[in-house]
């Protein structure tokens, strides 16, 4: 089996440094993800914009967190799930909400049930979904905008899943607490 490099600061490749020094100053910490994401400057970089550009998007901490989770999940991503559970409770997110993300059970509300089954359908489908899912989806209030920053958030969580399904990235200490894995 491979071992990808955890860089840190130092070891870092030159383009990488700026990036993680910025996500130590964000995250407290240097994630490992980053670490291990800072042998490819420009996966990093990409990652890091990307994940801005979603975390600004027109969602609210719910439903980012059901986009995010639905496709951490449905990629069964070891690292990716406990991690996004602690953001989730940074962001003031209901446990039960989280949970139910976890445990792929039904969703608190109607708006939020599509939600997830959009971003389901549209990982598996890859992006081809019906004409009936997307009516679905507008029928609950959402827009066209709603439905391309799934792709904005499918986009940022391929990156990462895919990253940590090669190098195996160990999970964050302040993470562990939430280890998961697939039922």
């Amino acid at each position: 089996m491979t071992t990808f490099t955890l860089h840190t600061i130092d070891s870092a490749p030159i383009k990488s440094k700026d990036i993680l020094e910025q996500s130590v100053k964000q995250n407290g910490m240097l994630p490992n993800l980053h670490a291990v994401m800072a042998e490819a400057p420009g996966l990093l970089e990409a990652y890091q914009t990307v994940g801005k550009l979603f975390s600004h998007s027109s969602f609210n901490a719910e439903e980012l967190t059901v986009v995010w989770q639905t496709i951490n999940v449905e990629h069964n991503c070891t690292y990716c799930v406990p991690a996004h559970t602690g953001i989730a409770h940074a962001m003031q997110v209901d446990a039960k909400l989280t949970e139910a993300l976890r445990n792929e059970t039904e969703m608190p509300t109607e708006r939020l049930q599509v939600l997830r089954d959009t971003t389901l359908s549209m990982v598996r489908n890859r992006g081809l979904i019906s004409e009936q899912e997307v009516e679905a989806f507008f029928a609950v209030g959402y827009e066209q905008r709603q439905l391309l920053e799934i792709v904005l958030g499918l986009s940022q969580k391929i990156m990462s899943n895919y990253t940590n399904h090669l190098a195996h990235t160990p999970l964050d200490k302040p993470f562990q607490q939430f280890a998961w894995e697939k039922k």
